[in-house]
């Protein structure tokens, strides 16, 4: 009996010093129901809809404390066109008030969650993010690179467009356009990385290629495993110093079969396991400081239940990227009862 009691002691110890309660963090929530940067209704019913499912309130469940900013109002609805481009002056408009936002959110001290609405919406969330907080690493998760340049795009839609507006290496490149003079870039190509991607323009591609940006495409997720892709990706970005990380998460990264509520899908993605795989690891590194998670689209789902199987998976992303553990959150305190 008593050489039980001495190897319980111990390991009594062990639990108490690997099962310390995390700090707390605390999300700062803003919604962003706009959906000008593409032409598809429906995208800005994404905030409201992923708040309805329960985000705030599973959030709370897993010990994060909640502060629920509103969905921001963007009264501009200029929709005229300059050239091939759509609705600058409303996407120009738009992402100003967000960045505004960001920042008051990250000046508050919260880690910052916007739900969005169209990836366009990318521009102000992360210079927002970076006004307050200064240098940044990106990990974009997206089947799209979004990296064109007004003068490359394809189709004139804004969410194709916007880490071309946030990086230095780019700046030449990027026409002067209404409401968009206060977009300074705010990030170095060597501190973004990509995962999940496999539809790139070939514009893209040439870009990506000639700023030397980390790629980690849906093929690489395949060949190394989602486990050493993100400790590539954590490993890559350190190498530049231990910045605070902003996670711009694109519904579409995952495969349709799991997310088809969305505006562009694209077949062959990212498993629901790997996605969440994705938040979990940021989370566990404590850099991470915001997160986009946009372009769930109500209206594109075919059913209700392809509805909230987007609009679920969009909330498990979230709960990710605050230490939720899918084996279960069991108590920190546990001790072994005595023989």
């Amino acid at each position: 009996m008593r050489r039980l009691k001495e190897l319980a002691l111990p390991l009594r110890r062990s639990l108490h010093r690997h099962h310390r309660p995390p700090p707390q963090r605390s999300a700062g929530i803003i919604g962003a129901a706009f959906w000008r940067g593409q032409s598809r209704l429906g995208v800005h019913e994404g905030p409201d809809r992923i708040r309805s499912s329960g985000l705030l309130e599973r959030l709370k469940q897993q010990g994060c404390a909640v502060k629920d900013y509103g969905n921001l109002v963007f009264d501009d609805v200029d929709e005229s066109s300059v050239g091939l481009l759509k609705s600058v002056a409303a996407v120009g408009g738009a992402n100003r008030r967000l960045s505004e936002a960001m920042k008051a959110v990250k000046m508050d001290g919260h880690t910052a969650v916007m739900l969005g609405g169209d990836h366009s919406l990318a521009i102000g969330s992360i210079h927002g993010h970076s006004a307050a907080v200064g240098e940044l690493s990106v990990v974009w998760v997206d089947a799209h690179a979004d990296i064109n340049t007004p003068l490359t795009t394809y189709t004139g839609n804004f969410h194709g467009q916007p880490m071309s507006f946030l990086l230095h290496e780019l700046h030449s490149k990027v026409p002067v356009l209404p409401n968009f003079s206060w977009v300074k870039p705010c990030l170095s190509a060597k501190d973004l990385v990509y995962i999940g991607l496999r539809d790139v323009d070939p514009a893209e591609h040439y870009i990506l290629k000639m700023l030397g940006v980390k790629v980690f495409s849906i093929s690489e997720v395949d060949r190394l495993g989602v486990a050493r892709v993100m400790e590539e990706t954590c490993d890559y970005l350190t190498t530049r110093g231990k910045k605070p990380v902003h996670l711009s998460y694109d519904i579409d990264a995952i495969d349709p079969s799991v997310t088809p509520a969305t505006g562009t899908p694209v077949v062959g993605g990212l498993t629901y396991r790997e996605g969440v795989y994705i938040t979990e690891h940021l989370s566990q590194t404590g850099l991470l400081s915001a997160v986009d998670l946009v372009e769930v689209n109500p209206q594109l789902g075919k059913t209700e239940a392809d509805v909230q199987s987007t609009v679920n998976t969009a909330v498990d992303l979230l709960l990710g990227c605050f230490r939720r553990l899918r084996e279960g959150n069991h108590p920190t305190d546990y001790t072994l009862p005595e023989p």
